[in-house]
């Protein structure tokens, strides 16, 4: 199955948001991908106001990404934000969620999943105004099985192993990964441990560099910093951008999975300490 993961840079506007995502589904279709995976964030990019923009999996944005993924014949991953309970505090917050939907040789995929762990970290509370996922999600698309997982997710080993014990042969990562000192380096370690102690591929998705694509963001937002990858079961590269944006293809093979979980079990090797 060929997929593709399109690092796009949004920004404010919900329609020009969905324009990038309709232009860049048309390219990953043209390249022969039957799935593309867009980055965390793709309605409206952060540093903007959010739960204004926070709709269900029915409203109207998410429908034009239904149409769009129809029409290119293809299935879409993109992020996206639904309402969600204010905190205990009564203060207003969003579900971060994943999109996934459109055709497929079995017939159509609709699902979501809702970011599980969230980013109360370096000095950020994205608990504060994000409530957190319940539970991990899979779906089936053209004979393989995948797994979902957002941005901060990647830290979080155990997520990626309890797809693939549940039969994912890739996990994809949709991301809107901040900017500063080591980021970029832990954004390649990450993903490609991902890979190894779970043998499995991972498609990480992330927005682009603001600067490289010649698009204002608000000041300190986590807003991307690129080199969106593919990675293999074994923790190869196959496919890695740059900061601008850019789409990266690759063809994913189920039986490689097998032999790799084969010669590197870590799955069945794997014992409870505790």
């Amino acid at each position: 199955m060929r997929v593709a993961a399109a690092q796009i840079v949004t920004g404010k506007d919900l329609q020009k948001n969905l324009d990038l995502i309709d232009q860049w589904a048309g390219k990953a279709a043209s390249a022969g991908a039957e799935l593309v995976v867009f980055p965390e964030a793709a309605q409206r990019a952060f540093g903007y106001n959010l739960t204004s923009i926070a709709e269900p999996l029915d409203g109207p944005w998410a429908q034009q990404v239904r149409s769009i993924a129809a029409h290119h014949g293809l299935v879409i991953v993109a992020g996206m934000f639904t309402p969600a309970e204010p905190s205990e505090q009564g203060t207003a917050r969003v579900a971060n969620t994943l999109l996934v939907t459109g055709p497929t040789s079995e017939g159509t995929v609709d699902t979501s999943y809702q970011k599980l762990h969230l980013y109360d970290a370096f000095g950020f509370q994205e608990s504060r105004t994000v409530q957190e996922g319940t539970a991990p999600v899979r779906f089936a698309a053209t004979g393989l099985n995948f797994g979902l997982a957002t941005c901060y997710d990647i830290r979080f080993p155990a997520l990626f192993q309890h797809h693939a014990r549940a039969g994912a042969q890739a996990t994809l990562l949709s991301a809107s990964w901040g900017a500063g000192p080591g980021k970029v380096e832990q954004w390649r370690v990450l993903a490609q441990a991902r890979a190894l102690d779970s043998t499995q591929y991972v498609i990480a998705c992330g927005q682009g560099l603001p600067e490289a694509a010649g698009v204002a963001a608000p000041e300190g937002a986590p807003t991307g910093v690129g080199h969106s990858m593919i990675i293999s079961p074994a923790g190869e590269i196959l496919a890695e951008a740059g900061e601008a944006p850019e789409l990266l293809v690759a063809d994913l093979d189920p039986a490689l999975v097998e032999r790799t979980r084969g010669l590197i079990p870590v799955l069945t090797n794997a014992r409870d300490i505790g």
